[in-house]
């Protein structure tokens, strides 16, 4: 049964600063509509404060996510131990899609380090913060960060990459707006 949390706390946030990875849930207001589930890793995820995350979003060939922020703000993050003791944790709340060149995006860039390149940062509101067993995740070993998103970035350029997002990033699978900030015509 998994325990309800008011913020996170130092047990928690050691523990999200042990995982090298996490999920990103969201889904469309339309019941016809994707519910979409990413995978996040590269050093993508800071803690704010006890009830605000936030964690860069990287280019990429969908903009679910962010379409499904910017619809309804409806967002769930969670974590899971790979290896050490089993543990869940889940953040349910309400996001915010900051842009760069947002005040928000200026201010809270520096805080993340060198990165990919970087579409949005995606901030939440933690509503709800449980944590559970964990006992049905499996054990895996831990042997490094993929490069290749990194690798892709670098070869393309800054221009080929906004390009890349005017053309696959601005609506979500199911057409709702996605990445406007970045047109064809710049």
């Amino acid at each position: 049964m998994a325990k309800l949390l008011k913020e996170i706390d130092d047990g928690i946030r050691a523990f999200i600063e042990r995982q090298q990875m996490f999920f990103v849930g969201s889904a469309p207001l339309s019941g016809d509509g994707h519910v979409n589930i990413s995978p996040k890793a590269l050093d993508a995820f800071r803690i704010l404060s006890p009830t605000r995350v936030a964690y860069l979003d990287h280019i990429g060939s969908a903009a679910e996510t962010i379409a499904h922020v910017r619809e309804n703000r409806r967002i769930v993050i969670m974590f899971c131990a790979f290896h050490g003791p089993p543990k869940i944790v889940r953040m349910h709340g309400r996001g915010e899609i900051l842009r760069p060149g947002d005040a928000g995006f200026v201010e809270l860039r520096p805080l993340f380090g060198e990165a990919p390149p970087v579409r949005a940062i995606v901030v939440i509101h933690v509503e709800r913060l449980s944590h559970s067993c964990g006992f049905g995740v499996p054990l895996y070993e831990y042997t490094g960060q993929r490069t290749q998103l990194i690798d892709w970035a670098s070869r393309k350029g800054d221009e080929a990459l906004l390009d890349y997002q005017a053309e696959k990033n601005t609506t979500s699978i199911d057409g709702l707006t996605a990445v406007d900030w970045v047109t064809r015509d710049r």
